[in-house]
């Protein structure tokens, strides 16, 4: 598809760049369409076009994953609106950059978004659940994500996993996995609860290991089946549950859960579902 001389990938496979490209928006004008149905000069009403999005990721300047969900609003009497497929795109190649602070990439989201539709667009940026929100809190148990570490490895290793000998009973969870389809090569973005008893599990190992998910290409069903077979096989528990929560993809969302002992599972959504 082209439109004013830019070719755009709509109907094509696309490829998904993770470093961070503003030319994959793609704004359509208004006009066209609006003259279809008799619009022409002032406009006859007052509005504004609000989108959200529930899978924006990025990382700090220490490599650590940061998930975020993302407001954005612009006014109708804008010249263009963004095709929604290029949205997607353009918010990819945030998912392996590095920024400052949140507040860099929101003015970065605010500025690219402005220049395409030609006003000024307001972009909001709300983090997720980092386990000192109890409003936000989607799944029980402690959130490990507020943990202060440096990460400079993005694939898979389970050696990241290490235990002490302290015996302990605890519920741990992280809204930062990611992995990618194993067809499309789309990320897939989840959250995942370790319910455990046993050594305990050191917590900057065990989200080192999660985020090592992020480049890592499985279905869904399949990564949370590897989560409890290295946890299983690395740390060895007397007991373990691992649960995930992904977003929708096409109006679906898979929310595998494995565990040593015939359980009830329970339909506990977060706040990106």
């Amino acid at each position: 598809m082209e439109i004013q001389g830019r070719e755009f990938e709509l109907g094509k496979k696309s490829e998904y760049e993770t470093c961070y490209n503003p030319q994959k928006l793609f704004p359509i004008p208004r006009q066209e369409k609006r003259r279809e149905i008799g619009i022409s000069g002032a406009l006859p009403f007052y509005g504004a076009d609000i989108w959200n999005h529930y899978e924006v990721s990025w990382l700090t300047a220490k490599g650590k994953p940061q998930v975020a969900i993302a407001e954005i609003i612009y006014g109708c009497e804008s010249p263009c609106i963004i095709e929604s497929k290029s949205m997607k795109l353009y918010f990819n190649t945030f998912n392996n950059t590095r920024f400052a602070d949140t507040e860099t990439v929101r003015k970065t989201l605010e500025q690219d978004i402005s220049a395409n539709v030609g006003i000024q667009a307001q972009v909001i940026l709300t983090l997720l659940d980092d386990g000192r929100n109890a409003a936000l809190q989607g799944l029980d148990g402690q959130c490990i994500d507020a943990l202060d570490i440096n990460i400079d490895a993005f694939e898979l290793d389970r050696n990241l996993l290490k235990i002490s000998d302290q015996n302990v009973e605890e519920i741990l969870y992280s809204n930062l996995l990611k992995s990618n389809c194993l067809v499309t090569n789309q990320p897939d973005w989840g959250s995942v609860q370790i319910s455990y008893k046993g050594r305990k599990i050191d917590r900057e190992g065990l989200l080192r290991y999660i985020v090592s998910f992020r480049n890592h290409n499985e279905f869904h069903e399949q990564c949370i089946e590897r989560i409890f077979m290295d946890i299983q096989t690395c740390c060895q528990p007397e007991s373990l549950t691992v649960y995930g929560r992904y977003t929708r993809r096409g109006g679906l969302d898979i929310n595998p859960i494995r565990s040593t002992q015939k359980i009830q599972p329970t339909n506990n959504r977060n706040q990106r579902q």
